[in-house]
C-alpha cells in the first residue's frame, strides 16, 4: 500500500526550504530549492510518493501555492497569526520552521486558512491598487489646499478640484510665486491622472460577467453602492465559508476581542486581527448609510440615543454585513421583512 508523505515549506523570497516526513515523523528528505517556478514544477514531478504539504501565508505564497497544489494529493495555507509552534522554541531557523509544519500536516493540527480561487485573487489585487490610487488622489487635493493657504490665496473649498474653477483660479491669483503656479498646475494634472485610473480599473474589475452579477445583486441593498459591493464579493471570495453573520462581521474586524477564562469574561478594543480593506470600506459605508436605508437610519438613531455616535455607526456596519452576507449566501436580491416579522435579514 502506497503510504503519504508529509511536507513542510518555508517559504522566502529567493528560496523554499522542505521537510518531508513519515506518517510516523521520521525525516525522508530535506533542502532547498529557489523560489521559481520552473525548479518547483520540476521537484514536484519526480516526487516518488504522494504527499500533502503546507506553507505560511504570506505576500509571496500566492503563486507558490498555485504552482504546486496540482502535484499534491492537499496543499493548505496556514494562518501566520496563529503559527505560535515556530516562534515559540528558543532554537529558529529555516530548516526547524518547515519540521515543524510538516509536523503539523501531519499531526492534522495546521491552523489552515482560506485560499481564494486565482481569479478572485487577481481581481483583488486590482481593486486594492485602486484603493492605493485612491488614498494617492486625496493627498493630492490636501496638498493643492495647502499650497494655496501657505501662500495666503483665498478659494472656494467646495469648488477647489473642480476643473473649471481651477483654471479660473490660476488666472485669478496675485502675489503667489510662480513655482507655486507651477507646482498647482503638476498637482492637478496628478489628479486627474489619478481619477482617470481608478475609473479604469473599476472598468475592468466590471468586465467580468460573474462578478458584475454578483455586484448587482448586493446593490439591491439599500445604501449598498459600487465599490462597497466589490469590496465584499473580493475580499470575502466564498461566502459559504462564513457560519453566521458573527463569523463575518469577526472576519471584517467589527467586533470587540474577547477573553474569558474562570467563568469571567473581559472584552477589549475592536480587534486588530481583521481585513482591514473590508473594516475599513464598511465603516465608510455605514457612516453613510442611514440617509439611504430606513432600517439601518432607526438603528442609527437607537444606537445614538445611547450617546455614543462610534457605537451607532459600528452598529450600522454590522447590520450591513448581515445583509450582504444573506444576499450573497442566497444569491438572491434583498427584500425588506415585513414588521410582524423577525429583524434578521432575508434575501428573496
Amino acid at each position: 500500500m502506497t503510504t503519504s508523505h508529509y511536507i513542510g515549506f518555508d517559504v522566502h523570497k529567493k528560496t523554499i526550504s522542505f521537510c518531508v516526513k513519515t506518517a510516523a515523523g521520521e525525516i525522508v528528505e530535506e533542502g532547498r530549492i529557489p523560489a521559481e517556478r520552473g525548479a518547483l514544477r520540476s521537484w514536484a514531478a519526480v516526487r516518488p510518493q504522494p504527499w500533502r504539504g503546507a506553507m505560511e501565508a504570506t505576500l509571496f505564497s500566492g503563486w507558490i501555492y498555485d504552482t504546486l497544489k496540482p502535484y499534491g494529493e492537499q496543499l493548505e495555507m496556514a494562518h501566520p497569526a496563529k503559527m505560535k509552534a515556530i516562534s515559540a522554541g528558543k532554537k529558529k531557523s529555516d530548516t526547524i520552521d518547515a519540521r515543524t509544519i510538516a509536523d503539523l500536516v501531519r499531526c492534522n493540527l495546521l491552523p489552515a486558512c482560506y485560499v481564494a480561487s486565482p481569479r478572485i485573487r487577481e481581481l483583488r489585487r486590482l481593486l486594492r491598487y485602486r484603493s492605493l490610487v485612491v488614498s494617492e488622489a486625496v493627498r493630492m487635493k490636501n496638498k493643492m489646499a495647502g499650497l494655496l493657504m501657505e501662500t495666503g490665496a483665498l478659494y472656494v473649498k467646495e469648488k477647489l478640484h473642480r476643473k473649471k474653477y481651477f483654471a479660473r483660479l490660476l488666472e485669478e491669483l496675485e502675489e503667489v510665486p510662480e513655482s507655486v503656479i507651477d507646482l498647482l498646475r503638476l498637482s492637478r494634472g496628478a489628479l486627474e491622472m489619478f481619477e482617470c485610473t481608478q475609473k479604469r480599473l473599476v472598468r475592468e474589475l466590471l468586465a467580468d460577467p460573474e462578478l458584475t452579477e454578483r455586484v448587482e445583486r448586493l446593490m439591491t441593498i439599500p445604501a449598498v453602492g459600487e465599490i462597497t459591493a466589490l469590496t465584499w464579493a473580493l475580499e470575502v471570495g466564498d461566502p459559504q465559508r462564513f457560519r453566521s453573520s458573527s463569523d463575518a462581521m469577526s472576519y471584517c474586524g467589527l467586533t470587540a476581542a474577547l477573553k474569558s477564562s474562570a467563568g469571567k469574561q473581559q472584552r477589549g478594543p475592536i480587534s486588530k486581527q481583521r481585513n482591514r480593506w473590508l473594516q475599513t470600506t464598511l465603516i465608510e459605508a455605514a457612516k453613510l448609510a442611514p440617509r439611504w436605508n430606513l432600517q439601518l437610519a432607526a438603528l442609527h438613531a437607537r444606537e445614538l440615543e445611547r450617546g455614543n455616535r462610534n457605537r451607532a455607526t459600528l452598529a450600522v456596519a454590522r447590520k450591513l454585513v448581515a445583509y450582504l452576507l444573506a444576499v450573497d449566501k442566497s444569491r438572491q436580491a434583498f427584500q425588506v421583512r415585513a414588521p410582524s416579522e423577525e429583524s434578521t435579514p432575508k434575501a428573496s
